[in-house]
């Protein structure tokens, strides 16, 4: 039995005609006209209408969508997922109120931890923007650079809150 390579042409007695967009040692991912996409078995009963020979250098449709992800990670403000330091989760924030007549407030860490991650990934943004832009000379990117790094030093005090110290905040270095 010869292999499909990607860009072949079948037609399924069940899913009807479709395309080869991915091979494995055991599947064929086959995006069809009516159904979508679905995984036949290589062995499994198809009429081929169109094969063709699959190159070594073929891109499959796993590097696509890995390739899709670094290029969105790196030019969006998409954020990557950053996980809580396991004493804190489910725990909550009570803010007491120096006047007794006042009111507690209470808060999941959960969600305090999460807004605290977006200023980080918006200040990261930030930075990115004024590193890459055409409008600004050289001192103003400094200068702005300094701004973003003293908000990271001013940050510091939740780094107790992850998880990752690779993805704490960092102000100035001392000299």
């Amino acid at each position: 039995m010869k292999l499909l390579g990607i860009g072949s042409r079948i037609e399924h007695s069940e899913y009807g005609k479709g395309v080869v967009t991915n091979v494995t040692s055991k599947h064929y991912w086959v995006t069809f006209i009516d159904q979508g996409l679905e995984t036949i078995d290589i062995d499994s009963e198809y009429e081929v209408i169109e094969a063709t020979e699959d190159d070594v250098d073929t891109v499959s449709f796993y590097e696509v969508e890995r390739s899709l992800k670094a290029i969105l990670k790196q030019w969006s403000d998409v954020s990557e997922v950053v996980a809580i330091a396991d004493k804190w989760k489910g725990g909550k924030i009570i803010m007491e109120p120096g006047d007794p007549n006042l009111q507690s407030k209470e808060l999941p860490i959960d969600t305090f931890f999460h807004k605290i991650t977006m200023v980080r990934d918006r200040l990261r943004v930030m930075e990115q923007k004024i590193n890459s832009s055409n409008n600004l000379d050289e001192q103003e990117k400094i200068d702005l650079q300094q701004y973003i790094t003293r908000s990271y030093g001013s940050l510091t005090s939740f780094n107790v809150l992850f998880k990752l110290k690779s993805q704490q905040f960092v102000g100035q270095k001392s000299k």
